[in-house]
């Protein structure tokens, strides 16, 4: 029975994916029937941002007093009953109101599953794990089409709220299994040990590891955010194949995520890290290149395919980094990282773009990726500096 533990908690990644990309989907058609304006999408989303920033500084006293099993069911039930709540509103604030228990629930479980997969099981299966997310997140829109083209975007919402009702069920009659994997690499027992936030932030490596995740965010949340308007504006390419192109950076990273399951067989987590970051440099280089279009989608899926093992990397080497019995509480803020780069980095570029030039999207790409690498590699530094005092 245990080793059916590993299949579930990979579904309840698919699941977290799933209404990821809901609302730009279904946004075009949203916003008239709602009385809003077509860029308050952008409010839903930072408040959606803000709930998860929330939920993972709190993720380690949830885990503590209810284990990752509970954590994990009470956040998709939360998850399922905010999206219902979606498929029933008029009016934008009933959106924005339903929009804080969403938050509120994609952080818990992310940051629960995350350092429980990180504890219990080889690197590789972080890497898939983030690959179902990659699965859930591309098949969200899709639903939402079926819903759009045959009925309403309310029904939209209803098929992912009822899938993620049925996950709960399942995550319910599964709490026996979160005892211990058979695969478990975790070994010995170990006391989770709380920190306060100011505590945290004096632990050697803890500043830079958190500017990593809000950097690498801020890559990939700019790269996929902005490409098609990199290609229609600066390109020439028009706003169908822009479209197109940009969702080959998405393409790249579940890819990516799927074969790096295999490299981390062979290779450990920082450099997994490392080679994603020449991906991503080589994917730079190729948007640069004024070498025809065929170069910009090339390096579009090469800018992906680096991504894919940078963040669920750090994550899986967090307990190897700060200690097992602080990697719950490390887990969540770097999850609260990670989200305030999202929120912050993507809107910062649309206004530097908008008041200077979208010229600058593979320059903000660059300046981010050789910040992240100079942060990480004073990472690496601290933390064995730390292991090899400690061993």
């Amino acid at each position: 029975m245990v080793s059916l533990l590993l299949p579930i908690i990979y579904l309840a990644f698919i699941s977290l994916g799933l209404p990821d990309a809901l609302l730009g989907a279904a946004w075009p058609t949203m916003y008239p029937q709602l009385g809003a304006g077509v860029a308050w999408a952008g409010g839903v989303s930072m408040i959606i941002s803000a709930g998860t920033i929330v939920s993972s500084l709190a993720s380690e006293r949830l885990n503590t007093r209810l284990g990752t099993g509970r954590v994990t069911a009470l956040s998709v039930a939360t998850t399922a009953v905010a999206l219902f709540g979606f498929s029933t509103c008029t009016q934008f604030w009933q959106l924005c109101l339903w929009a804080i228990p969403y938050g509120l629930g994609a952080g818990s479980v992310d940051a629960a599953l995350n350092n429980y997969v990180a504890l219990h099981y080889e690197s590789r299966h972080m890497s898939w794990l983030h690959c179902m997310w990659g699965i859930g997140a591309a098949g969200g829109p899709v639903i939402m089409g079926w819903a759009l083209a045959g009925s309403t975007w309310q029904n939209g919402y209803r098929i992912i709220s009822i899938l993620q009702i049925v996950l709960t069920a399942v995550l319910i009659f599964s709490l026996p299994l979160w005892q211990t994997p058979t695969d478990a690499g975790a070994g010995e027992d170990f006391t989770p040990e709380h920190r306060t936030l100011p505590q945290l932030m004096k632990v050697p490596g803890v500043p830079e590891v958190m500017c990593c995740f809000a950097l690498y965010s801020g890559v990939e949340t700019v790269t996929g955010m902005w490409a098609a308007s990199y290609c229609t504006l600066v390109r020439g390419l028009d706003a169908a194949t822009a479209a197109s192109w940009a969702s080959l950076f998405y393409l790249g990273i579940t890819v990516g995520r799927f074969l790096s399951g295999f490299l981390t067989m062979k290779f450990n987590d920082h450099q997994m890290i490392r080679m994603g970051q020449v991906l991503i440099a080589v994917g730079i280089a190729l948007v640069f290149l004024p070498a025809g279009n065929t170069c910009l989608r090339a390096g579009l899926v090469t800018i992906g395919l680096g991504c894919a093992p940078i963040y669920p990397c750090i994550i899986h080497e967090t307990p190897a980094n700060f200690g097992k019995s602080l990697s719950m509480a490390m887990t969540g803020i770097q999850m609260a990282a990670a989200y305030t780069g999202t929120t912050l980095l993507s809107p910062l570029f649309g206004v530097l773009a908008q008041n200077i030039t979208m010229q600058l999207y593979p320059w903000a790409l660059l300046v981010m990726l050789l910040l992240m690498v100079v942060l990480s590699e004073q990472l690496h530094k601290k933390t064995a500096a730390r292991r090899a005092k400690n061993s």
